[in-house]
């Protein structure tokens, strides 16, 4: 639940976490739905609860090229790096069925200035995102294809196994081709 996820990245008390779940409504998203649009106005927060999710955006062949996946007990990217003017600059689709605990932005923000430990699980939240960002970046610059499905396989050991291998090979750079090869090879 909502607790465990926040636990999971900043110890807060009990006290802050029920602020924060007080704020929090829960919404079932089916499992190929696109529930968060490019250019689309998105003011919220999301808490991943149950399932597994992708961010991407499409190529100019009209492909999807995922950039970050998303599993149960997790943060989607926050507002502040997945929006701009108010408006998504990512689509977010479901993989599987997902359970999302959803809050409003403006309402997390305000308990951000007003309190410092949410404050502080705040941040931390921005950090882990930009630490998986730059990890991508540099695995895709200096990573071979095989190490990078390794690195792949260590961060989310059963993905491979639920979602499209094409959503894999789109995040991990290559094409759905190599990735059959790699994980032949792999076995």
């Amino acid at each position: 639940m909502v607790d465990d996820i926040i636990h999971s990245i900043y110890p807060l008390s009990q006290q802050n976490i029920a602020k924060i779940k007080a704020l929090v409504e829960y919404q079932s998203i089916p499992k190929g739905e696109v529930f968060i649009k490019l250019n689309q106005i998105n003011r919220s927060e999301y808490f991943l609860i149950e399932g597994i999710c992708k961010s991407f955006l499409h190529n100019p062949d009209g492909e999807e090229i995922t950039i970050s996946f998303f599993d149960d007990n997790s943060v989607l990217s926050p507002y502040t790096t997945r929006t701009s003017g108010e408006r998504s600059i990512l689509n977010f689709k479901a993989l599987t069925d997902i359970e999302l605990g959803v809050l409003k932005a403006e309402d997390f923000e305000a308990l951000m200035i007003e309190n410092l430990e949410i404050r502080s699980f705040g941040n931390q939240t921005l950090r882990n995102e930009l630490m998986h960002k730059i990890q991508k970046e540099t695995g895709l610059a200096t990573l071979t294809a095989k190490q990078r499905l390794i690195n792949f396989r260590q961060r989310f050991p059963l993905l491979e196994n639920m979602i499209p291998h094409t959503d894999i090979a789109t995040f991990l750079g290559i094409t759905n081709i190599s990735l059959s090869r790699l994980r032949k090879e792999l076995i």
